[in-house]
């Protein structure tokens, strides 16, 4: 129940899925650690410590039935997370009270766990992002022939197709696709290190059987489904791997913001639009609004994202040796809030793919309005072809063109150069219809399309057939 007396985290409450929060929540964390004592209980019986089966059975049976007030009052007496949390799975479990945690160190525990909760969220991002690859690449086969300006430095250019802009944004997110992939083929177990890493505790316990002690962290990184553990380690894995993570996070958050910002330029241009609500308010003063809220809010979002990465790289700089605690807090915060953000950004790209609204009308306008001049070089030329002398019919294109553009900074509402060329004796015999076909000024754009689908996206769809086609609903 929302306490609305105190701060809500509005990534919880407002932005990201029910899934990417679950994820983080209290219960997955120390539900996850008791799973990690059971299996670390497992393979110690296995390889011939004295834990019995029933103990183990008592742990299975507490795995998910946390009493939280119990561990609340448990780390309040003892200052100590983990402990507190023995100690509650003990009160529960009170014949495995005495071999709960045999051997191991806190991170045997909290890290083991991030790295669990690390790759399940990598993987739903992966998820997302097939979503997002497909809806985007569906819209670009959809308008691949509709021409439209091209922009560079936002100043109209050569003309590009509606379709092709958009596989400009896919293909970013293609390439976090494979960093996301990369990450998590990468991601390797802590298993079972010891308090600096050298496994001396479970030598110990197996009387210095240095063969026991690498099947004992086999045995629990494969209970996981982890093909191995890191080779190294002091008592913690290396912050290295939160720094690669919320790195490839914040390259998604970069392509987010980057097509948020495009979205929204279009939406000036009011050649697309975002999904509207039959209801939807755009401004409470302005009721005639229709703003581009959803790209708004994606780019807001992308950035504290991408906020979050330098924070993570600078606590993989400032780690002390074989471990130090001041990774602890600041862990907690980023690693969740970069999952929870970046999920939050791929819920409205699976919002806003699929409800893209395009207006032909006014592409069709704005292209027309700047054909003219694109168009001169192609006209020089025909005329040329056509027996014209090629200096004198580009003095009378700069001439045409000068007055054209005088026109409309003087108000005119149309582009008049076409006329005045087609009115002009030296190009009497040009077929003004086909020269000026906006398709004949795109290039390879629709061909683009088609070999970017089919070489790129098409292997990507072929891998995960089971998430195509996705749309999310956003709340607010």
């Amino acid at each position: 129940m929302n306490d609305h007396h105190v701060y809500q985290n509005p990534l919880i409450t407002r932005y990201a899925s029910r899934e990417m929060a679950e994820l983080w929540s209290s219960q997955r964390k120390f539900s996850t650690w008791r799973r990690l004592w059971v299996a670390l209980a497992e393979a110690e019986r296995a390889l011939g410590l004295n834990v019995s089966e029933a103990q183990i059975a008592e742990l299975r049976a507490n795995v998910d039935q946390i009493d939280f007030e119990a561990a609340r009052k448990h780390e309040k007496r003892l200052r100590h997370d983990v402990m507190a949390h023995v100690h509650t799975l003990g009160d529960a479990a009170p014949s495995a009270r005495a071999i709960i945690h045999l051997g191991a160190t806190s991170c045997f525990v909290t890290d083991n766990t991030d790295l669990i909760l690390i790759r399940e969220g990598l993987s739903l991002i992966r998820d997302q992002l097939v979503g997002a690859i497909d809806g985007l690449a569906e819209f670009a086969v959809r308008w691949k022939d509709l021409p439209c300006l091209g922009y560079t430095h936002f100043q109209p250019a050569q003309l590009v197709t509606v379709g092709k802009r958009a596989t400009l944004w896919c293909y970013e997110l293609i390439l976090d696709y494979h960093e996301i992939e990369r990450r998590i083929a990468a991601l390797r177990f802590l298993g079972v290190k010891g308090t600096t890493g050298t496994q001396a505790s479970f030598l110990a316990l197996f009387d210095g059987d240095h063969a026991k002690v690498e099947e004992l962290d086999r045995r629990v990184a494969a209970a996981f489904g982890f093909d191995g553990s890191v080779p190294v380690s002091g008592q913690t894995y290396t912050r290295k791997v939160d720094s690669q993570a919320t790195a490839a996070l914040a390259g998604i958050a970069e392509t987010a913001h980057r097509f948020g910002s495009d979205l929204r330029l279009l939406a000036h241009e009011r050649e697309l639009d975002e999904p509207f609500e039959a209801e939807q308010i755009g401004s409470s003063a302005m009721a005639y609004k229709r703003n581009p809220m959803r790209a708004e809010r994606m780019c807001s979002i992308a950035r504290f994202a991408m906020g979050l990465a330098p924070i993570a790289g600078q606590t993989a700089a400032t780690q002390w040796l074989e471990r130090t605690l001041d990774d602890s807090a600041v862990r907690r915060l980023v690693l969740p809030q970069a999952f929870l953000a970046v999920d939050a950004v791929l819920n409205l790209y699976l919002n806003v793919v699929p409800g893209f609204v395009v207006h032909p009308a006014i592409i069709g306008r704005h292209v027309r309005d700047e054909l003219p001049f694109m168009a001169t070089e192609n006209l020089l030329m025909a005329g040329v072809q056509a027996g014209g002398d090629r200096q004198e019919l580009h003095e009378r294109v700069r001439i045409h063109s000068l007055a054209a553009a005088a026109r409309l900074k003087e108000g005119a509402g149309d582009n008049d150069l076409i006329d005045r060329l087609r009115n002009d004796p030296a190009f009497a015999k040009l077929d003004f219809e086909t020269l000026l076909d906006p398709l004949r000024f795109v290039g390879r754009a629709p061909e683009q399309v088609v070999d970017f689908v089919t070489n790129e996206v098409e292997p990507i769809r072929r891998a995960h057939p089971n998430l195509l086609g996705q749309k999310r609903d956003v709340d607010v």
